[in-house]
């Protein structure tokens, strides 16, 4: 009689601390809804703040036929905006000094890519005077940056 109501008082217990330990069991699935959450956000972010990086300086580039240029390596940007100013990137900098900054600038030396972007507006003779010293300093990779013309 002792055994059977130890028997069935522990196998009540017995039957309850099972429940209790399968509740417990660690989970075999991940899951991987916050993840793709993450992951579309990121996207979303990247995707608008892509456009953003591109050179600072706002200038209205005149328009042309000519093809875009292949590289391997980004290009120092000099830009000429209508009033004059002169920047490198997006650093406004004046004339005399551009020489001295690019030569500080350039990794591959006298090699280095060089575009400059010129206002359709600015004065020919200003854009002309930077791409004259930059020239003269020794700097043969030049090229203009124009936009691709509409119809």
């Amino acid at each position: 009689m002792g055994m059977s109501t130890g028997s069935a008082g522990g196998g009540g217990r017995g039957a309850r601390r099972g429940r209790r330990r399968r509740s417990h069991a660690p989970m075999s699935e991940i899951n991987v809804t916050p993840m793709v959450d993450v992951m579309l956000v990121l996207l979303i972010i990247f995707m608008v703040s892509a456009p953003l990086l591109t050179v600072g300086v706002p200038i209205d580039l005149p328009e042309t036929r000519a093809k875009a240029m292949e590289g391997d390596t980004e290009p120092i940007a000099i830009s000429v905006k209508a009033d004059g100013a002169v920047y490198i990137q997006d650093t406004e900098i004046p004339v005399d000094e551009l020489i001295a900054k690019l030569g500080a600038i350039a990794e591959n030396g006298y090699n280095e890519r060089i575009y400059v972007r010129g206002d359709q507006d600015a004065d020919y003779g200003v854009i002309m005077k930077v791409m004259g010293r930059i020239n003269a300093a020794g700097y043969k990779r030049i090229g203009l940056v124009t936009l691709e013309e509409q119809g």
